[in-house]
């Protein structure tokens, strides 16, 4: 089984470089450039979606990539990497680990259970995304190797804010024997180091670093705020 320090000998910044097929960056080698730029700069990992980004940026950096694939499935609210097909899609494309919805939905504690089990008989690591404490407890239960916040805000019964779910962090880090990795609306490098300072032994930014468009409507907002 692979383990964790084989992948990361280090703890720090991991950069989400992601474009859907509707956001201005979407296609071309547009983020393995991203990914570049982000390990140049000092980022440990890449988390990435789609098979040809994986492909891409496992070409162009030599870091570890978190793969997942973004897929809609009609009546259902699980989009990231669902079912066995985007699983075995990304460990074909040689990502370290895999990023899957672990969230308690539709039965997915359950269901989530072979595509966990397939990865690990492939030597890839799995990270759970979830968005409330009790979901952290069962991804580890499960036998993930991580645990992503990532969807603390983005399901109905999970925390609403702003900025990242700090408290979220704090009692996961407290009572899991995994690391747990801090992700979502990670705005700044303050929002960084205290996501950090409140035990997470990573931590992925994604927008503030690799969307412009995202980043500019937070400047046309605050200029905005100031007109007559």
């Amino acid at each position: 089984m692979t383990r964790i320090s084989d992948i990361f000998p280090v703890k720090g910044l991991i950069v989400s470089c992601q474009a859907l097929e509707h956001e201005p960056l979407h296609g071309g080698d547009t983020m393995a450039k991203m990914a570049r730029a982000a390990v140049q700069s000092g980022a440990i990992g890449i988390r990435t979606n789609g098979v040809p980004d994986i492909v891409a940026i496992k070409k162009e950096v030599n870091v570890p990539v978190i793969g997942l694939i973004k897929r809609d499935i009609p009546g259902s609210a699980i989009f990231i990497t669902p079912t066995l097909d985007e699983v075995k899609a990304i460990v074909s494309a040689k990502a370290e680990i895999i990023a899957l919805d672990v969230t308690n939905r539709e039965e997915r504690l359950e269901s989530v259970k072979p595509l966990i089990e397939y990865a690990h008989l492939r030597g890839v690591l799995v990270m759970a995304d979830i968005s409330t404490f009790e979901e952290g407890l069962a991804a580890e239960k499960l036998g993930v190797d991580f645990i992503g916040t990532t969807l603390s805000g983005y399901t109905p019964y999970s925390t609403q804010q702003e900025g990242p779910d700090l408290v979220l962090i704090q009692e996961l880090s407290k009572l899991v024997n995994i690391p747990v990795v801090a992700e979502g609306r990670i705005w700044t490098p303050e929002d960084a180091a205290k996501a950090k300072n409140a035990g997470a032994s990573y931590v992925v930014v994604g927008s503030a670093i690799t969307r412009p468009q995202l980043i500019t409507s937070r400047y046309v907002k605050a200029v905005s705020n100031f007109n007559d």
